[in-house]
């Protein structure tokens, strides 16, 4: 669940000591902060030295908090070169508030795949290593794991389907699947051949999530399978981006949600963004291969905007729901988008990372979009 801090002032010295860690965090500690003013917001923060002016930016995000059909924008961070640019809050919510991820938390499944990818303990174009489908016969064997981080396992999961509480996401987090959400997600039969038809499924997630568990220990206690995954994520990715607000949740199997709920507070999801356009370097450390990064920024083969768990910049096959903004940015944008209207954006080629965060239903959530897209429109080139 969301945890509400109580309210700080930005960038005071004590938040700057607690972001100033290894990593890219660090940046939130910048030397240009004393110089940064506020503005007349509550809890709005624009440097001093930004590369627009401080009206313009204002105008562009103020719409955010309050215009109606943005309702409820909680938290926005925006990122330029490496430097914040733009901060703010909504009354009850700071700097330090963890915020939930829902469909973002597939992104960072998809690096932690590549860790272990890049480790030698998976292979990218194998048989996925689950228990359940060894069986002789058993044409779910046949999945790879490039098929699961396309969403092409041809696995029967329906997401948000009608009625919802009949959706496999639904039913795997919170009825029938709960307590061994892996067990439900990986115990589906094929709808089609894997690798012919893509379906979005944060069911699929878990099963990364469990395949990497299952690749760092051989137990079925929850207890170990859970220190398991937490001692290899914080020691490979979370500690060295300095993302130390980061908590992932785990159902009773011991299996990480890594499809749908790890909360962080805005500025690491902004530091995660970070390290997604310098495609795994941090302060000149190669942390994970960048050929996984152009794996998963390349589109998959039956959907151009979506790649390796994470969405692109790009048209969509006929009939289906537009996603980002392909005509009005490059095609190298890309983005991890979450239930509810959360967001992280990036653009390389204007080296900008935006996060915007709250609770806004799906359905009346385009603006949402279309609005962080104006915004990026403004960013000058670096």
């Amino acid at each position: 669940m969301m945890l509400a801090a109580m309210k700080k002032p930005l960038l005071t010295a004590a938040a700057i000591s607690i972001c100033a860690t290894i990593g890219i965090s660090a940046l939130f500690a910048s030397d240009n902060a004393a110089e940064a003013s506020k503005t007349s917001a509550p809890d709005s923060y624009i440097a001093a030295d930004a590369a627009i002016s401080a009206n313009m930016l204002h105008g562009a995000i103020d719409p955010l908090f309050t215009q109606d059909k943005f309702s409820e924008t909680r938290a926005f961070v925006l990122m330029q070169g490496g430097e914040v640019v733009a901060e703010r809050y909504a009354p009850g919510y700071d700097a330090d508030t963890r915020f939930i991820s829902w469909s973002m938390a597939k992104s960072v499944t998809a690096v932690l795949i590549g860790l272990m990818v890049a480790d030698g303990k998976l292979v990218l174009d194998a048989p996925a290593p689950v228990p359940a489908w060894q069986r002789p016969g058993d044409a779910r064997g046949n999945i790879t794991l490039r098929q699961l981080l396309h969403m092409s396992s041809g696995l029967n999961h329906t997401e948000a389907g009608d009625p919802i509480y009949e959706s496999d996401e639904v039913r795997m987090l919170f009825l029938d699947g709960r307590g061994d959400m892996a067990g439900y997600a990986e115990g589906q039969v094929l709808e089609a051949n894997p690798g012919e038809k893509f379906e979005y499924s944060s069911n699929t997630s878990v099963i990364l999530s469990d395949i990497m568990t299952r690749a760092l220990t051989k137990s079925e206690d929850p207890d170990v399978r859970r220190k398991a995954m937490m001692d290899f994520m914080r020691g490979r990715l979370l500690e060295p981006l300095g993302m130390t607000s980061m908590v992932p949740e785990f159902d009773r199997s011991g299996t990480m949600i890594g499809g749908s709920i790890m909360h962080a507070n805005a500025r690491d999801w902004a530091t995660f963004g970070e390290f997604l356009r310098n495609k795994g370097s941090v302060a000149g450390n190669q942390i994970i291969p960048r050929a996984w990064f152009d794996f998963m920024l390349t589109s998959s083969p039956n959907d151009p905007a979506y790649g390796g768990h994470i969405w692109l910049n790009k048209k969509r096959p006929a009939g289906s729901d537009i996603v980002l903004f392909p005509d009005d940015a490059p095609s190298s944008v890309f983005a991890c988008l979450g239930h509810l209207g959360q967001v992280v954006l990036v653009s390389p080629e204007k080296r900008v990372t935006m996060v915007r965060l709250g609770k806004t239903q799906d359905d009346v959530g385009r603006p949402i979009q279309e609005q962080m897209a104006e915004i990026l429109a403004i960013m000058p080139r670096s």
